[in-house]
Protein backbone atom coordinates (compact mmCIF):
# COMPACT_ATOMS: atom_id res chain seq x y z
CA UNK A 1 0.00 0.00 0.00
CA UNK A 2 1.37 3.61 -1.06
CA UNK A 3 2.57 5.62 1.97
CA UNK A 4 1.08 9.18 2.58
CA UNK A 5 3.14 12.10 2.64
CA UNK A 6 1.41 15.77 3.12
CA UNK A 7 3.61 17.51 1.68
CA UNK A 8 3.70 15.44 -1.69
CA UNK A 9 0.14 15.07 -1.76
CA UNK A 10 -0.56 18.71 -1.83
CA UNK A 11 1.79 19.64 -3.87
CA UNK A 12 0.03 20.65 -6.84
CA UNK A 13 -1.57 23.50 -4.99
CA UNK A 14 1.80 25.39 -4.34
CA UNK A 15 2.47 28.57 -6.99
CA UNK A 16 -1.42 29.41 -5.68
CA UNK A 17 -0.24 28.73 -2.68
CA UNK A 18 3.17 29.29 -0.72
CA UNK A 19 4.66 26.57 0.81
CA UNK A 20 4.25 28.13 4.03
CA UNK A 21 0.52 28.87 3.53
CA UNK A 22 0.02 25.06 2.81
CA UNK A 23 1.58 24.20 5.80
CA UNK A 24 -0.51 26.91 7.88
CA UNK A 25 -3.70 25.30 5.79
CA UNK A 26 -2.47 22.27 7.21
CA UNK A 27 -3.57 23.64 11.03
CA UNK A 28 -6.80 24.73 10.11
CA UNK A 29 -10.01 23.37 11.16
CA UNK A 30 -13.02 23.56 9.31
CA UNK A 31 -16.84 22.84 10.99
CA UNK A 32 -19.32 21.95 8.10
CA UNK A 33 -23.15 21.16 8.93
CA UNK A 34 -24.68 19.23 6.61
CA UNK A 35 -22.99 16.12 4.40
CA UNK A 36 -25.35 16.07 1.26
CA UNK A 37 -25.42 17.98 -1.54
CA UNK A 38 -22.86 21.07 -0.88
CA UNK A 39 -21.61 19.74 2.50
CA UNK A 40 -20.13 16.55 0.90
CA UNK A 41 -18.69 18.28 -1.47
CA UNK A 42 -17.25 21.12 0.67
CA UNK A 43 -15.67 18.45 2.35
CA UNK A 44 -13.72 16.49 -0.01
CA UNK A 45 -13.13 19.99 -1.83
CA UNK A 46 -11.45 21.46 1.85
CA UNK A 47 -9.79 18.29 2.29
CA UNK A 48 -8.29 18.03 -1.18
CA UNK A 49 -7.07 21.84 -0.66
CA UNK A 50 -4.96 20.33 2.53
CA UNK A 51 -7.19 21.31 5.68
CA UNK A 52 -6.57 18.96 7.66
CA UNK A 53 -9.28 19.44 10.62
CA UNK A 54 -13.37 19.17 10.95
CA UNK A 55 -16.17 18.70 12.61
CA UNK A 56 -18.89 17.84 9.90
CA UNK A 57 -22.63 17.30 11.47
CA UNK A 58 -25.67 15.23 10.06
CA UNK A 59 -28.17 13.04 10.92
CA UNK A 60 -29.54 11.45 7.89
CA UNK A 61 -28.42 8.71 5.82
CA UNK A 62 -27.97 8.35 1.61
CA UNK A 63 -30.99 7.43 -0.34
CA UNK A 64 -31.08 7.04 -4.26
CA UNK A 65 -32.66 10.41 -4.63
CA UNK A 66 -29.02 11.79 -3.51
CA UNK A 67 -27.48 10.60 -6.59
CA UNK A 68 -27.90 13.54 -8.55
CA UNK A 69 -25.87 15.90 -6.84
CA UNK A 70 -24.25 14.35 -3.91
CA UNK A 71 -20.67 13.60 -3.41
CA UNK A 72 -21.04 10.85 -0.85
CA UNK A 73 -23.89 8.88 -2.28
CA UNK A 74 -23.57 5.28 -4.62
CA UNK A 75 -25.09 2.30 -4.30
CA UNK A 76 -22.71 0.84 -2.07
CA UNK A 77 -23.66 4.16 0.55
CA UNK A 78 -27.10 3.87 0.34
CA UNK A 79 -28.42 3.65 3.84
CA UNK A 80 -25.23 4.29 5.71
CA UNK A 81 -25.23 7.76 7.84
CA UNK A 82 -23.82 11.02 5.29
CA UNK A 83 -21.42 11.60 8.12
CA UNK A 84 -19.57 8.18 8.64
CA UNK A 85 -19.79 7.99 4.42
CA UNK A 86 -18.07 11.11 4.23
CA UNK A 87 -15.59 11.00 7.40
CA UNK A 88 -14.31 7.84 5.27
CA UNK A 89 -13.76 9.92 2.51
CA UNK A 90 -11.97 12.92 3.87
CA UNK A 91 -9.51 10.14 5.69
CA UNK A 92 -9.30 8.42 2.16
CA UNK A 93 -7.97 11.67 0.98
CA UNK A 94 -5.70 12.42 3.97
CA UNK A 95 -5.35 9.96 6.51
CA UNK A 96 -4.07 12.12 8.79
CA UNK A 97 -6.84 14.19 8.97
CA UNK A 98 -9.01 14.57 11.98
CA UNK A 99 -12.16 14.62 11.34
CA UNK A 100 -15.08 14.69 14.69
CA UNK A 101 -18.29 13.47 13.70
CA UNK A 102 -22.19 14.28 15.12
CA UNK A 103 -24.49 12.46 13.70
CA UNK A 104 -27.45 13.55 15.45
CA UNK A 105 -26.88 16.68 13.53
CA UNK A 106 -26.39 20.08 15.12
CA UNK A 107 -28.62 20.41 18.57
CA UNK A 108 -28.87 23.19 21.24
CA UNK A 109 -26.61 20.46 23.13
CA UNK A 110 -23.64 19.75 20.96
CA UNK A 111 -23.57 22.91 19.13
CA UNK A 112 -20.52 24.54 21.46
CA UNK A 113 -18.86 21.14 20.98
CA UNK A 114 -19.21 21.42 17.41
CA UNK A 115 -17.68 24.96 16.87
CA UNK A 116 -15.14 24.01 19.33
CA UNK A 117 -11.45 25.53 17.70
CA UNK A 118 -12.61 25.56 14.30
CA UNK A 119 -11.32 28.65 12.21
CA UNK A 120 -14.47 28.94 10.00
CA UNK A 121 -17.92 27.72 9.88
CA UNK A 122 -18.88 26.62 6.35
CA UNK A 123 -22.63 25.76 6.30
CA UNK A 124 -23.77 22.86 4.06
CA UNK A 125 -27.38 21.97 5.86
CA UNK A 126 -30.80 21.63 3.79
CA UNK A 127 -32.31 24.98 2.87
CA UNK A 128 -35.33 23.77 5.30
CA UNK A 129 -33.43 23.22 8.12
CA UNK A 130 -33.75 26.73 9.53
CA UNK A 131 -34.10 26.59 12.86
CA UNK A 132 -30.33 24.64 13.34
CA UNK A 133 -28.96 27.28 10.69
CA UNK A 134 -30.22 30.25 12.99
CA UNK A 135 -28.45 28.42 16.09
CA UNK A 136 -25.72 27.85 14.60
CA UNK A 137 -25.29 31.25 12.89
CA UNK A 138 -26.27 32.72 16.59
CA UNK A 139 -23.52 30.85 18.31
CA UNK A 140 -20.50 31.95 15.65
CA UNK A 141 -21.80 35.49 16.18
CA UNK A 142 -20.76 34.96 19.75
CA UNK A 143 -17.93 33.04 18.93
CA UNK A 144 -16.64 35.49 16.36
CA UNK A 145 -16.60 32.52 14.24
CA UNK A 146 -16.72 33.42 10.35
CA UNK A 147 -19.61 32.08 8.45
CA UNK A 148 -19.24 30.59 4.69
CA UNK A 149 -22.60 30.33 2.21
CA UNK A 150 -23.20 29.39 -1.08
CA UNK A 151 -26.38 28.27 -2.51
CA UNK A 152 -26.97 26.20 -5.63
CA UNK A 153 -29.56 27.89 -7.15
CA UNK A 154 -29.95 26.63 -10.58
CA UNK A 155 -27.04 25.95 -12.48
CA UNK A 156 -25.39 28.84 -10.21
CA UNK A 157 -23.89 29.69 -7.16
CA UNK A 158 -25.10 32.65 -4.85
CA UNK A 159 -22.57 33.45 -2.55
CA UNK A 160 -23.16 35.58 1.27
CA UNK A 161 -20.72 35.11 3.98
CA UNK A 162 -20.70 36.56 7.26
CA UNK A 163 -17.65 37.69 9.25
CA UNK A 164 -16.67 39.41 12.36
CA UNK A 165 -17.45 42.96 11.53
CA UNK A 166 -19.61 42.72 8.85
CA UNK A 167 -23.71 42.98 8.96
CA UNK A 168 -24.58 40.15 11.23
CA UNK A 169 -27.03 37.64 9.34
CA UNK A 170 -30.15 38.09 11.46
CA UNK A 171 -29.66 42.07 10.01
CA UNK A 172 -29.23 40.91 7.04
CA UNK A 173 -32.21 38.41 6.63
CA UNK A 174 -34.26 39.91 9.30
CA UNK A 175 -35.43 36.79 10.65
CA UNK A 176 -36.36 38.42 14.11
CA UNK A 177 -38.96 40.31 12.30
CA UNK A 178 -41.62 37.69 11.62
CA UNK A 179 -43.22 34.33 13.89
CA UNK A 180 -43.75 31.48 11.91
CA UNK A 181 -40.85 28.92 9.75
CA UNK A 182 -42.70 28.93 6.67
CA UNK A 183 -41.72 33.14 6.29
CA UNK A 184 -37.91 33.00 7.55
CA UNK A 185 -37.67 30.37 5.28
CA UNK A 186 -39.00 32.98 2.55
CA UNK A 187 -36.94 35.52 4.09
CA UNK A 188 -34.05 33.64 3.75
CA UNK A 189 -34.87 32.66 0.14
CA UNK A 190 -35.08 36.00 -1.13
CA UNK A 191 -31.80 36.85 1.00
CA UNK A 192 -29.63 34.25 -0.35
CA UNK A 193 -30.79 35.36 -4.02
CA UNK A 194 -31.31 39.18 -4.33
CA UNK A 195 -30.70 39.00 -8.11
CA UNK A 196 -33.39 36.25 -8.69
CA UNK A 197 -31.36 35.67 -12.26
CA UNK A 198 -32.16 32.13 -12.50
CA UNK A 199 -35.68 32.45 -12.75
CA UNK A 200 -35.27 32.83 -16.19
CA UNK A 201 -34.42 29.31 -16.81
CA UNK A 202 -36.54 27.51 -14.45
CA UNK A 203 -38.80 25.83 -17.16
CA UNK A 204 -40.78 23.02 -14.80
CA UNK A 205 -41.53 25.31 -11.71
CA UNK A 206 -43.64 22.51 -10.88
CA UNK A 207 -40.30 20.82 -9.37
CA UNK A 208 -40.11 23.14 -7.22
CA UNK A 209 -42.87 22.48 -3.95
CA UNK A 210 -42.28 24.80 -1.05
CA UNK A 211 -44.91 23.21 1.01
CA UNK A 212 -43.62 19.52 0.66
CA UNK A 213 -40.09 20.77 1.52
CA UNK A 214 -38.67 20.18 -1.94
CA UNK A 215 -36.59 22.24 -3.89
CA UNK A 216 -34.31 21.28 -7.56
CA UNK A 217 -30.83 21.52 -7.20
CA UNK A 218 -28.11 20.39 -10.00
CA UNK A 219 -24.75 18.99 -9.59
CA UNK A 220 -23.28 22.09 -11.46
CA UNK A 221 -24.72 24.36 -8.50
CA UNK A 222 -22.68 22.25 -6.39
CA UNK A 223 -19.68 22.17 -7.63
CA UNK A 224 -19.48 25.49 -8.12
CA UNK A 225 -20.27 26.50 -4.50
CA UNK A 226 -18.00 24.25 -3.39
CA UNK A 227 -15.06 26.01 -5.44
CA UNK A 228 -16.51 29.76 -4.34
CA UNK A 229 -16.46 28.49 -1.00
CA UNK A 230 -13.34 26.71 -0.49
CA UNK A 231 -11.57 30.27 -2.17
CA UNK A 232 -13.01 32.82 0.38
CA UNK A 233 -12.33 30.38 3.63
CA UNK A 234 -8.84 30.27 1.98
CA UNK A 235 -8.66 34.29 1.79
CA UNK A 236 -9.78 34.08 5.09
CA UNK A 237 -8.10 31.95 7.28
CA UNK A 238 -4.92 32.65 5.51
CA UNK A 239 -5.30 36.71 5.56
CA UNK A 240 -5.05 37.18 2.04
CA UNK A 241 -7.88 39.86 1.17
CA UNK A 242 -11.05 41.38 1.63
CA UNK A 243 -14.18 38.96 1.46
CA UNK A 244 -17.23 39.51 0.06
CA UNK A 245 -19.69 39.86 3.15
CA UNK A 246 -23.26 40.70 3.96
CA UNK A 247 -24.65 43.06 2.77
CA UNK A 248 -23.07 42.53 -0.19
CA UNK A 249 -22.74 38.78 -1.91
CA UNK A 250 -22.39 37.69 -5.39
CA UNK A 251 -24.62 35.41 -7.73
CA UNK A 252 -22.87 33.85 -10.60
CA UNK A 253 -24.95 31.57 -12.88
CA UNK A 254 -22.93 29.22 -15.68
CA UNK A 255 -25.60 28.38 -17.43
CA UNK A 256 -26.61 32.30 -18.08
CA UNK A 257 -22.64 32.72 -18.39
CA UNK A 258 -23.78 35.98 -15.90
CA UNK A 259 -22.27 37.06 -12.74
CA UNK A 260 -24.01 39.29 -10.97
CA UNK A 261 -22.75 41.57 -7.61
CA UNK A 262 -25.83 42.94 -5.14
CA UNK A 263 -25.61 45.51 -2.04
CA UNK A 264 -28.62 44.98 0.17
CA UNK A 265 -27.43 47.81 2.50
CA UNK A 266 -30.41 47.32 4.76
CA UNK A 267 -30.56 43.55 4.14
CA UNK A 268 -34.38 42.63 4.06
CA UNK A 269 -35.54 45.90 5.45
CA UNK A 270 -34.97 47.51 2.37
CA UNK A 271 -37.88 48.27 0.04
CA UNK A 272 -37.15 46.20 -3.08
CA UNK A 273 -36.35 43.31 -0.49
CA UNK A 274 -39.56 43.66 0.92
CA UNK A 275 -41.38 43.91 -2.00
CA UNK A 276 -39.84 40.29 -2.95
CA UNK A 277 -40.34 39.08 0.61
CA UNK A 278 -44.13 40.10 0.20
CA UNK A 279 -44.56 38.80 -3.65
CA UNK A 280 -42.25 35.13 -2.76
CA UNK A 281 -44.92 34.96 0.29
CA UNK A 282 -47.94 35.03 -1.57
CA UNK A 283 -46.61 32.33 -4.11
CA UNK A 284 -45.25 29.76 -2.02
CA UNK A 285 -47.15 30.33 1.47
Amino acid sequence: MPSFDYDNAFSRNIGWLTPAEQSQLKDKKVAVAGCGGVGAEYIVTLARLGIQHFNIADFDEYEVHNFNRQAGAFMSTVGIPKSQVMESVANDINPEATVKTFDTGVTAENVDAFLEGVDAYVDGLDFFALEARILVYQKCLEKNIPVFIAAPIGMGTAMLNFVPGSMTYDQYFNFSSVESLPEKLVLFMVGLSPSLIQLKYLVYPEGANFSAQKTPSTIMGVKLCAGVVAANVLKYVLNRGKIIAAPKAMHFDAYLNKTVHTHCRMGNKGPLQRLKYSIAKKRLT
